[in-house]
């Protein structure tokens, strides 16, 4: 099964709330099945974006799955809930990365090659998670905890957020802080790089 087939069966399975459909189809006839999830670190290549949203769901799932979680933090959410939240988190980067074209050096034969390269050019400049939240909402309501998941799962990486914001977030709707959780297990141990060995 691709990665494009299994996030198709996953939201299919798990996102039914009104709109859904018209999300899915967006998203059917967007780029997001053959666009990278980055320029140039994780998921830099087609299809990127596609794979890491499904990993990020996958260490989603498994990290909610934990006793102590559950037990000791009562943390438990449907598992709508946990596919909105982690299927979607990266709606913001559709429709965002050109392919061009610069020279890089051949070290075998020292000729200047042109090689292929993403770049992103935002035609909404809303935001990260803020954008994916628009994204979203444009076809079906959110909840409070998926919204504030889906907002803040970049965590304390992003400059221009208010770090108070992200732990209040994170103490508030505790979801935001499995979301992030997960989107960085993703993003460093699972996700591919283009230039992987």
């Amino acid at each position: 099964m691709t990665k494009a087939e299994e996030f198709t069966t996953l939201y299919q399975q798990h996102i039914t709330r009104e709109g859904a459909d018209k999300l899915l189809e967006y998203i059917c006839k967007s780029d997001f099945f053959i666009a990278p999830a980055s320029t140039r670190f994780h998921g830099s290549y087609a299809g990127g974006l596609v794979e890491h949203s499904v990993n990020v769901y996958n260490c989603l799932s498994d990290y909610l799955q934990q006793d102590r979680i559950k037990l000791v933090y009562g943390l438990e959410f449907s598992d709508e809930t946990i596919a909105v939240a982690a299927l979607l988190h990266d709606l913001c980067k559709i429709g965002c990365y050109e392919i061009k074209q610069r020279k890089q050096k051949n070290e075998e034969t020292g000729a200047w090659d042109l090689v292929d390269y993403y770049a992103f050019n935002d035609p909404l400049p809303y935001g990260h998670g803020e954008k994916s939240v628009y994204v979203v909402s444009s076809f079906m309501k959110l909840t409070r905890d998926e919204s504030l998941a889906i907002r803040f799962h970049m965590g304390f990486s992003r400059k221009e957020d208010n770090p108070n914001d992200v732990g209040s977030a994170f103490e508030k709707y505790p979801l935001s802080f499995a979301l992030s959780t997960a989107d960085m297990e993703a993003t460093y141990f699972l996700d591919g790089k283009l230039n992987k060995e």
